[in-house]
């Protein structure tokens, strides 16, 4: 890090730029699969009804973040050409087309992918509720001003990213110690594993590991959240490198041991889980603090700014001057007692605040969903369809979904939380009924092969993982016992 320049950060940046493109792809596949039969015309929560309840009233447009849909009429075309345009800029800028140009041309893909993805959960509603939409949308924005490859990184877009990390990561550490007891007597993962919103393909065994491996399990999640985000800033010395070399490249490692330890952290929780683009994402912003020293090349770098042009320095300066204001509710929601967990603070979702699992299950619920094809309900002879990710059959390991986001099958992760029958979970099982041919995609098994069901309706049974004995005995990783019936029969 030199002054101006962070001369030694090519390599973070190219991990930067091309990695949180990939991460935009792979959302924007998402939505493309998803986003209609969800939130289309004739969604589950159609956001067409949305727009026109805030076009209704003129102080209703607060209530709704930007979108590019509040000034072109939504049709699910029009998603499907945002989409395909998304996946076209991001793959470009995973190849590295862009960053040959002049710093304007990465900037302007970033700042295309930022606006197209913030117009797309803007509308998203209870679907696009999660820490990770914003995480991916401030990512973007801040990739926008990395520059492109004839100029070295700016320093004070790199130290930006480490602050990212830094309120991601310690946000996450301090909403834990503030919550459940079950992180301060280091029992949390004890049940974590099996408790999940949507287990991997390793998480049972993950589950069965020792209590005394669980226990350190927490202690390192505290290390990597309270502790390791501090290192990240230490390559800040890299600034005194004429005075003192020496305390610049002990910065240097100071600040990839930090970004390790988060690192190593998150590809645990890669290996043990499903959190959507979360854990990638994290991997892909700790890499902003591996700097090798000596790696720039001083030549072809310089200049009074070490090699930044004039107007480009004048342009990132402002972008971290407005961040140093619009990060002082997240400073203070660090501090605070009642902080909050994934909160933005800005229309444009810039400095956020993040956090996850504050507290955590301890038993599991699932909503199971069944259909007959019988006249008479009671009685009847009950199918079970199958979802892609959410446990369901006892015997199927659960899949490796992350970084793509399946995004019905998290939210009926939620509803036994706080069960009541939500306005999507009532169409969702009225298009069963219909044997809507959407959404019958978004599952694994629809049990009537395109046939609609007489009746459908919805079970609550507790799941837990088999132990070893139990999976010997029978080759299921599940085992379940039914509680009750949370929605009666509904006909057609």
């Amino acid at each position: 890090m030199d002054g101006f320049a962070a001369v030694d950060f090519g390599l973070a940046r190219e991990v930067l730029q091309r990695g949180i493109a990939a991460l935009y792809l792979v959302a924007f596949l998402s939505t493309l699969n998803q986003f209609r039969p969800l939130l289309g015309e004739r969604g589950l929560l159609p956001a067409p009804e949305l727009l026109e309840w805030i076009g209704e009233r003129k102080e209703r447009a607060r209530l709704l973040r930007p979108t590019l849909f509040r000034y072109v009429r939504y049709t699910d075309r029009r998603l499907v050409a945002l989409c395909v345009a998304g996946m076209v800029v991001s793959s470009a800028v995973v190849a590295g087309l862009p960053q040959l140009g002049p710093p304007w041309a990465p900037m302007l893909c970033f700042l295309a992918l930022w606006l197209g993805y913030m117009s797309i959960s803007s509308i998203g509603q209870t679907f696009y509720g999660f820490g990770w939409e914003m995480l991916l949308l401030e990512a973007g924005f801040l990739a926008a001003f990395l520059g492109s490859g004839d100029q070295p990184p700016p320093t004070v877009v790199i130290v930006l990213f480490w602050w990212l990390v830094f309120r991601l990561e310690f946000g996450a550490g301090m909403i834990k110690i503030r919550g459940g007891r079950e992180w301060r007597d280091l029992t949390a993962l004890m049940y974590h594993h099996e408790t999940q919103p949507m287990p991997g393909p390793l998480s049972r065994q993950a589950h069965l590991l020792p209590a005394w491996f669980h226990r350190l399990e927490v202690v390192g999640n505290h290390v990597a959240q309270l502790g390791a985000p501090w290192l990240l800033f230490a390559p800040i010395l890299g600034l005194f490198r004429d005075a003192a070399p020496a305390l610049a490249s002990i910065g240097a490692v100071v600040g990839m041991v930090g970004a390790g330890i988060v690192i190593a952290t998150q590809l645990w929780l890669v290996l043990t889980g499903n959190f959507a683009w979360l854990n990638a994402a994290t991997i892909v912003l700790a890499c902003s603090a591996i700097g090798i020293p000596g790696s720039g090349d001083a030549r072809a770098w310089s200049g009074p700014f070490g090699g930044i042009p004039v107007p480009w320095l004048v342009v990132t300066g402002i972008v971290a001057a407005g961040y140093l204001v619009l990060s002082w509710p997240a400073l203070r929601n660090l501090a605070s007692r009642d902080q909050q967990m994934n909160a933005s603070f800005t229309r444009w979702q810039l400095a956020n605040a993040y956090g996850a699992f504050g507290s955590v299950t301890k038993v599991r619920i699932e909503i199971v969903v069944e259909g007959t094809e019988d006249p008479d309900p009671e009685g009847a002879r009950w199918e079970e369809y199958g979802f892609r990710g959410k446990p369901g059959d006892v015997a199927r390991i659960p899949r490796q979904f992350a970084p793509y986001h399946l995004r019905l099958d998290w939210l009926m992760w939620f509803l036994p939380l706080g069960w009541s029958l939500e306005e999507w979970f009532g169409r969702f099982l009225g298009r069963l009924l219909e044997a809507d041919p959407a959404t019958l995609r978004l599952l694994a098994r629809d049990p009537f092969e395109g046939r609609p069901p007489r009746w459908v309706r919805a079970v609550s049974y507790r799941y837990r993982f088999t132990t070893r004995a139990e999976h010997r005995a029978t080759g299921d990783v599940w085992v379940r016992d039914r509680r009750r019936v949370v929605v009666r029969p509904i006909g057609r």
